[in-house]
């Protein structure tokens, strides 16, 4: 298990393409609560890893209230397979991945880009 506020790093699980670069493990209750509100941009290779106790629709659900700038959500199950890829805009109220998924990553919305549903991923230390 990794521990909280730990950096990590998300990989492509056959190829070992690095999609993010440093992002922040989030596994607390204020940590996910909090997530990435009030925040300043995310600079370029650099995320938030909300992690959940178990794999659930609505409780890997996210909103963008006090959230100014848009951002890549990618949610991701327990097996490490992307679930769903979204560019998700500021003060929208709900986004959530259609399947279930236990994982939140929030990056920079270019990381759309090096994503696709069905892809697997893990979480490497950084």
């Amino acid at each position: 298990m990794i521990k909280n506020k730990a950096i990590v790093k998300i990989v492509q699980r056959d190829t070992k393409y690095v999609i993010v670069e440093s992002a922040i493990w989030c596994s607390s209750p204020l940590c996910r609560l909090i997530g990435l509100q009030f925040s300043k941009p995310l600079e370029p290779d650099h995320g938030l890893l909300l992690a959940n106790r178990n794999e659930s629709v609505a409780g890997s659900s996210i909103h963008m209230f006090f959230v100014f700038y848009p951002i890549a959500a990618i949610w991701i199950n327990n097996h490490g397979l992307i679930t769903s890829a979204q560019l998700a805009k500021p003060w929208r109220p709900y986004y959530a991945s259609p399947e279930p998924a236990r994982y939140i990553l929030e990056a920079p919305p270019e990381t759309l880009s090096r994503v696709s549903v069905g892809d697997e991923i893990d979480f490497l230390p950084a």
